[in-house]
């Protein structure tokens, strides 16, 4: 019998909340609270689970499990503790999924509830790919090595990519690029991801909507010894004013950045560029991780909905086989966009992170049959 799932997914200010019942389609019940500083409403949250219907299990994304946790793994007070200690890897996202999943276990106490860690998909990263060239001392001390995100979209794109275009999961190999606020790209070779563009934390990679992605190292030591920026300041500027917002001076949303470019703003034209620059590098870099690269797959916001980004992307990697005319899908449809018989497919895959975290639920409790998405 297929468990009903109450998907949580904390953020910094919100908790979205959805029940997922089958292993395909839309979710049941659906619903976005307010939680400021990660502090649930606990009125609001019982309001939406006395509508729900009945709930057989629980799984809360968990956006860092570091060294502690490489795959999901049911809750009690002594893992919350664990996560609490992470906090610090992530400072936005920890402490809320802590506060969310101690609430879950005071209001549902009988009911199991599974931590998913999105850094668990990149628990498989080969050393080559996940060892920083750093004192080998730093590495042992503080367990530092590339951690990579977004593993919960990465994971279902990948799976699903392998639906659409016919082909076993286990003989695929794939560059998804998760498009949205955060980005980030993972090279996934039978269904195992082998390498990807975030690192210990959430900065390292592409150019994201106010996140920098990666800079030399060097330019933050100089930054500190000749312009006096302490860590904070140095945080907040990479963080939250750097990406598409701090190279156009117009927003960190790609569609306001995109229509400032329309209008012949040269920084917005410009930020276009190096995030098309950066993008197109690493989709080449993620592909030689690969034994073959047989599709490329776009999803989250950007992914999902900006045929323009998708375009000016594969019109520059054909060397790699990508064709440069594309179909765009059905609005809200997963699909194939490439011509019929393209040495590399691409696809539009629907981020659906609800999905994966319910699959990952029925796994760790024994219910997933091999074949769910």
């Amino acid at each position: 019998m297929m468990l009903s799932i109450l998907v949580v997914n904390p953020g910094s200010s919100s908790l979205k909340l959805s029940v997922v019942t089958a292993a395909e389609g839309k979710a049941a019940h659906e619903r976005e609270l307010e939680a400021p500083d990660g502090r649930v409403d606990e009125a609001a949250l019982r309001g939406f689970l006395d509508g729900a219907g009945p709930i057989d299990a629980v799984g809360v994304r968990v956006v860092h499990g570091g060294a502690e946790f490489s795959t999901s793994t049911r809750v009690d007070a002594a893992v919350i503790a664990r996560i609490d200690a992470l906090a610090g890897l992530a400072p936005l996202h920890n402490p809320p999924a802590a506060t969310a999943l101690r609430v879950l276990l005071r209001h549902l106490p009988r009911h199991p509830v599974v931590a998913c860690f999105d850094t668990a998909f990149h628990a498989s990263l080969p050393a080559a790919a996940a060892t920083y060239a750093i004192p080998w001392e730093w590495t042992e001390r503080w367990a530092i090595r590339r951690y990579g995100f977004h593993g919960l979209s990465h994971a279902y794109a990948s799976r699903r990519a392998a639906e659409l275009v016919g082909r076993p999961l286990g003989r695929l190999g794939t560059v998804t690029c998760h498009l949205g606020a955060g980005a980030s790209l993972a090279a996934v070779q039978g269904g195992v991801s082998v390498d990807t563009t975030m690192g210990f934390t959430p900065l390292e990679g592409l150019v994201m909507a106010t996140r920098s992605g990666s800079v030399d190292p060097g330019l933050l030591l100089w930054l500190q010894r000749e312009a006096g920026m302490g860590p904070g300041a140095l945080e907040r500027a990479l963080e939250r004013e750097s990406g598409l917002l701090g190279l156009s001076g117009v927003s960190g949303d790609m569609r306001a950045v995109a229509a400032a470019a329309e209008h012949h703003q040269g920084r917005a034209r410009l930020a276009l560029d190096v995030y098309g620059h950066r993008l197109c590098a690493g989709i080449g870099a993620m592909a030689v991780s690969l034994h073959r690269f047989d599709a490329l797959v776009f999803t989250g916001g950007v992914g999902e909905h900006d045929a323009a980004v998708r375009a000016r992307v594969c019109a520059r990697l054909g060397l790699l086989g990508v064709p440069a005319t594309l179909d765009d899908p059905e609005a809200g449809r997963d699909a194939v966009i490439s011509p019929q018989g393209a040495a590399v497919a691409v696809l539009v895959v629907h981020a659906r992170e609800d999905l994966e975290i319910a699959r990952e639920v029925r796994r760790v409790l024994g219910s997933a049959p091999p074949s769910t998405p």
